[in-house]
């Protein structure tokens, strides 16, 4: 009985290596599947020129709510008027020149902020960051296909936020 036991989980180990040895194999996530789909995989300096392609000249236009003991509030206008786009040699800190408009309020302000990656999709990562008569926020928010989609907070709220990336000259 012992030995049919150790039989076994040497079969289950066996089993076990081989997976990994295949998921390691692999290579990144995602990457082989766009291969063989025929899809281009960007460098990470050519996802970086999309994202400043995409973003200068553009306006984020949406919806935010406020969310409160886990419901998210009434949908209230937003507008983000994005005028420049510069990443700081070395990092992931870039800066984001916009013209912010919401709750009344209109000012333009450069706010200094992360670029994580997901993939090949670009997470804005805002931290603590303080805007002119507005308070400090920390957010996340993904670019992808013409649309911005994320989170928020400021102060003792936060909540959703998501609307549509335009640029000019379509």
């Amino acid at each position: 009985m012992i030995r049919e036991a150790m039989k076994s989980s040497a079969t289950l180990f066996s089993a076990a290596v081989a997976s990994v040895q295949l998921f390691v194999s692999s290579g990144p996530a995602g990457a082989e599947d766009k291969k063989a789909a025929g899809k281009p995989v960007m460098s990470q300096e050519q996802l970086e020129e999309k994202l400043v392609a995409t973003l200068t000249g553009a306006t984020l236009e949406g919806k935010f709510s406020v969310v409160d003991k886990g419901k998210a509030g009434e949908d209230k206008d937003d507008k983000y008027t994005i005028l420049a786009v510069s990443k700081l040699t070395g990092g992931e800190t870039w800066i984001i020149t916009a013209r912010v408009q919401y709750g009344g309020k209109d000012f333009t302000v450069p706010f200094p902020v992360l670029v994580k990656w997901a993939g090949d999709t670009p997470v804005i990562t805002v931290d603590d960051v303080g805007v002119p008569g507005g308070g400090t926020y920390s957010a996340r928010v993904l670019i992808h296909a013409d649309a911005y989609a994320g989170t928020w907070s400021g102060g003792t709220v936060g909540g959703l936020m998501s609307g549509t990336v335009r640029r000019a000259s379509r």
